[in-house]
């Protein structure tokens, strides 16, 4: 099977927070849709690794701001490839809360979606959320990135030395050295398997 077929899905990408007591986090993700308009609701589906997923089970509750092709790298970098548990992904960005209590994202992103759980659905290693919008505002005209967009446009490529052995993953750029890639493993930073890595 080509993997690679999946990637001609049109995919956005997306900043999905939470808040929790005092803790306020966030992830990437690519799988947020509008499933209805009436009434108007959206599903998310998220990998049960992330801290976020975790969050948004305990409280039921979220916001979706949604990146544009003027996004850069780094943003990708300190909202997807560090967890929230062990650092403050806000500590350094500028950010505003809805009126649910959860912050979304000016920077970067064109518009921010507020949601309530209604249901959850175990996928594996994933959950997927079905949710009610509650709040939604249109921040720009600039234009959404997709999957693709981000693949050619924003992703910057692996640092390596041409001495380095290992692979790549295909998705988000980090390098596992060494001779053999294990079956089973899972990128640290985007969780995509090792079927999405290539030899260097």
């Amino acid at each position: 099977m080509d993997r690679k077929a999946m990637y001609k899905l049109t995919y956005g990408l997306f900043i999905l927070t939470a808040k929790e007591g005092e803790k306020d986090n966030g992830c990437i993700v690519n799988t947020v849709t509008q499933v209805t308009t009436e009434p108007n609701r959206i599903t998310v589906a998220v990998n049960k690794k992330n801290y976020t997923h975790d969050m948004i089970q305990r409280t039921g509750a979220f916001n979706v701001s949604v990146l544009t092709e003027n996004s850069q790298f780094d943003t990708y970098k300190n909202w997807g490839f560090q967890s929230g548990a062990q650092v403050d992904k806000l500590e350094a960005i500028s950010s505003k809360r809805a009126e649910n209590g959860i912050v979304y994202i000016e920077d970067e992103c064109n518009a921010y979606i507020s949601a309530k759980v209604v249901s959850a659905t175990d996928l594996g290693t994933h959950t997927l959320f079905l949710a009610d919008v509650t709040d939604a505002c249109a921040l720009s005209e600039d234009e959404s990135v997709t999957y693709s967009y981000y693949q050619k446009k924003i992703k910057t490529a692996p640092k390596t030395d041409g001495a380095k052995k290992g692979f790549v993953c295909t998705v988000c750029g980090y390098v596992y050295e060494g001779d053999a890639l294990p079956e089973d493993f899972v990128c640290p930073w985007c969780k995509h398997p090792a079927s999405d890595f290539k030899r260097l």
